[in-house]
């Protein structure tokens, strides 16, 4: 579980209740037709915008990413291949078949070349398996950078609407206080839910999608190179260059063992 997204989530909310705690108290933001016309109002727009498949599919996607799904390090992953190439060169392809790993990219890399494909089709299936993942990603981003710009406008219409709703009251001028107070409350749900909640996975998500695609770049280059009979050091300087400087750090004890 990804810790930090939750102590963020958590942080983040504790300090707008302690804000609002700090002046009044939370029955005073409480608006029930405002939050639907935003809640509401929104996922309407976003249904509007995408296919229903693909916001179920991007939700699920982005709690995925923002509470379970752990990125493998790639200094991990490049040991891991490179194990693999040692293997090869010992036993030949077919060594692989015994390998365990939970990396679900990798896994597939190694079945296909078990299997006997060709490099030319493995080159291929990674290829197509890397695009159709990251198109996922990209997708999902575009979902909630949506939310994150529907909700505040969605909130700003809620105002107009209570802002029409109280000057057609002017008569009682005691309430136009409490009614503006009403009106004003759609935008802060709106401004909450974009910039708490919508944005800040889509940052996650484009970042997730970052990662991984570093992650299969490096098993893509090295089960073409595996498969190629490339000395395992030569490799390991190959993929140093998806590497950090202090990541290069941590690999280089063991690339020259």
């Amino acid at each position: 579980m990804d810790i930090l997204t939750l102590v963020g989530l958590i942080a983040g909310v504790s300090v707008v209740a302690l804000a609002i705690l700090a002046g009044s108290d939370l029955g005073a933001f409480m608006n029930l037709p405002g939050l639907a016309i935003v809640v509401f109002g929104t996922f309407s727009v976003t249904l509007i915008k995408y296919r229903l498949h693909s916001v179920k599919e991007a939700f699920a996607l982005a709690v995925r990413t923002a509470f379970t799904d752990r990125t493998v390090s790639p200094v991990v992953l490049v040991g891991q291949v490179r194990e693999l190439a040692n293997l090869v060169r010992k036993e030949g392809i077919l060594g692989l078949e015994d390998y365990q790993t939970d990396e679900p990219y990798l896994r597939k890399a190694i079945n296909l070349a078990v299997d006997g494909h060709p490099p030319e089709f493995i080159d291929e299936a990674l290829l197509q398996e890397m695009q159709q993942t990251l198109e996922r990603y990209d997708v999902a981003e575009r979902v909630f950078r949506g939310i994150g710009d529907s909700a505040p406008a969605l909130g700003m219409l809620g105002t107009l609407v209570g802002l029409v709703q109280m000057l057609n009251n002017m008569a009682d001028p005691g309430s136009i206080g409490p009614a503006m107070a009403v009106a004003l409350l759609t935008t802060f749900y709106g401004a909450l839910i974009a910039q708490l909640v919508a944005l800040p996975l889509a940052d996650k998500l484009q970042l997730k999608a970052v990662e991984a695609q570093r992650n299969m770049m490096v098993v893509h280059v090295s089960m073409l190179n595996i498969m190629k009979g490339q000395n395992p050091r030569l490799m390991t300087e190959l993929l140093s260059a998806y590497l950090t400087p202090e990541q290069r750090g941590k690999l280089q004890p063991e690339a020259n063992r």
